[in-house]
């Protein structure tokens, strides 16, 4: 459908739990095609529905030769093995900082027949699940970051063209 604008750090749908969907529409099908559309330019490896401004349990991603979406989403399992990864988002552009990730994540959901769908992945893959689901839970991955980290972050975004208080 459409190439959507995205929501930046400051923007309260990025802070709010994600509903789940209920009704399996033509417009959940719209965000679904909207969400896979956004998601392609080079370096998006995951887009979640709040990021465009919408509060639904949904997301795309494209890893590697991974592409799709998941509806209502939830993370089944998770490795023990969490080693810290450099992480940005596109909702807090040019920030990057170390996060700590599973380094395998299995997420279970439905598609838009509301059958069910399994995603799993490794490394960026992985990252990409946990982070995605966490947007759906009005997490940032800022807030997975260490005290120093979250404080360094919040200095350097501040400064940043597109934060909140700037527009």
């Amino acid at each position: 459908m459409a190439m959507r604008e995205l929501r930046y750090f400051g923007d309260p749908v990025l802070k709010t739990p994600c509903d789940p969907v209920t009704r399996f529409d033509k417009a959940i099908e719209s965000l679904v095609t909207d969400l896979l559309d956004t998601v392609k330019p080079a370096g998006r490896a995951g887009l979640a529905a709040p990021q465009i401004g919408v509060g639904l349990r949904v997301f795309s991603y494209d890893v590697d030769d991974q592409f799709g979406y998941v509806i209502n989403p939830e993370i089944v399992e998770l490795s023990e093995t969490t080693p810290e990864i450099d992480e940005g988002c596109l909702s807090v552009p040019e920030l990057w900082f170390p996060t700590v990730r599973a380094e395998r994540a299995v997420v279970r959901g439905v598609d838009l027949r509301n059958e069910p769908v399994v995603v799993e992945g490794k490394g960026v893959m992985a990252q990409c699940l946990q982070h995605e689901t966490d947007h759906l839970d009005g997490l940032l991955y800022l807030d997975r970051l260490t005290k120093d980290r979250k404080r360094q972050a919040m200095r350097e975004a501040r400064n940043k063209a597109w934060f909140w208080n700037r527009r």
